[in-house]
């Protein structure tokens, strides 16, 4: 899903433009799966980004800890799986005990986190602790996102359709313009160019779902995709920093050409929080995915 970091603007350590059919693959079989998945909502849904979360729990402990680390591993995803189990557990729920599970499911993740930072090595307790809430939001804000009945499944294709057609627009955009780097020091293969033929793209897509949705406010969306366009990137480069920052070139070895889901999702989990925060703030906890979409 994401393809801006084979960027063949400049070279890649570790990885070659040969990768690219690889990885095109891969996205056209994940794409059509979490479209799917999203369709179908309830249990279905909440277990697949619940299964998500776990895994990327345990790329980020695996990363960051090292291997040998089991009882921080184990920690790390059990408080992920709790908190996602309880969110999950909302579905046909009636409001207040909806809202009450959701709560409690944040309250998991802050415990998580504070126990892990107890456990952990003190040279990488902050870290280690970042990643609970990081891989809890990864199943969390689609979660909350989804929960809305009436546009729950409007609201993930909203946010699929920004955050995949910005990669995928950065990536051509970047191939064909090239010019100054965004940031060289975390990822040398992505242009200023790229960056806003993502931001292009994302504004197309959004227009174009909120159009053939029918629900009208086209200036609020094209808002909303250059924020939630913009937060992607911004994700990416983390997840990058990141790498960078423990010497590794990929979170793991999960989908072939793509590396670990961290690698693929890092730019969606960025957009999915913003979304979701974004929601709530304005349809409340009944009605988080009309908030996002209508205004």
């Amino acid at each position: 899903m994401n393809m801006s970091d084979a960027d063949p603007a400049g070279p890649v350590p570790g990885r070659s433009g040969k990768d690219l059919p690889l990885r095109v693959v891969s996205a056209l079989v994940l794409a059509p799966v979490a479209i799917g998945i999203a369709y179908l909502g309830g249990w279905t849904f909440a277990a697949f980004w619940g299964i998500a979360a776990i895994i990327v729990m345990w790329e980020w402990a695996t990363l960051v800890a090292g291997p040998g680390r089991r009882s921080v591993l184990l920690t790390g995803i059990v408080a992920v799986a709790l908190s996602a189990a309880l969110a999950a557990s909302s579905t046909g729920a009636s409001d207040a005990l909806r809202d009450l599970r959701f709560a409690a499911a944040a309250i998991v993740l802050v415990m998580g986190m504070l126990a892990l930072a107890a456990i952990a090595p003190r040279e990488r307790a902050a870290w280690l602790a970042a990643g609970v809430p990081y891989a809890g939001a990864m199943a969390l804000a689609p979660i909350v996102l989804r929960s809305d009945a009436e546009f729950g499944f409007l609201a993930m294709m909203f946010v699929f359709a920004v955050v995949w057609v910005t990669d995928i627009a950065a990536y051509f955009v970047g191939r064909a313009v090239g010019g100054p780097k965004l940031a060289p020091s975390l990822s040398p293969n992505k242009t200023w160019s790229g960056s806003i033929g993502g931001l292009a793209g994302a504004v197309l897509a959004a227009v174009l779902v909120v159009h053939f949705s029918g629900l009208g406010g086209i200036a609020a969306a094209i808002v909303v995709a250059i924020a939630l366009s913009t937060v992607a990137q911004i994700g990416d480069l983390a997840e990058s920093a990141i790498k960078r920052r423990f010497g590794v070139k990929d979170a793991s070895s999960l989908i072939p050409g793509h590396g670990g889901l961290m690698d693929r999702l890092d730019g969606f989990v960025a957009a999915a929080v913003l979304a979701c925060l974004i929601g709530l703030a304005h349809g409340g906890i009944d009605a988080p995915a009309r908030g996002l979409l209508i205004w």
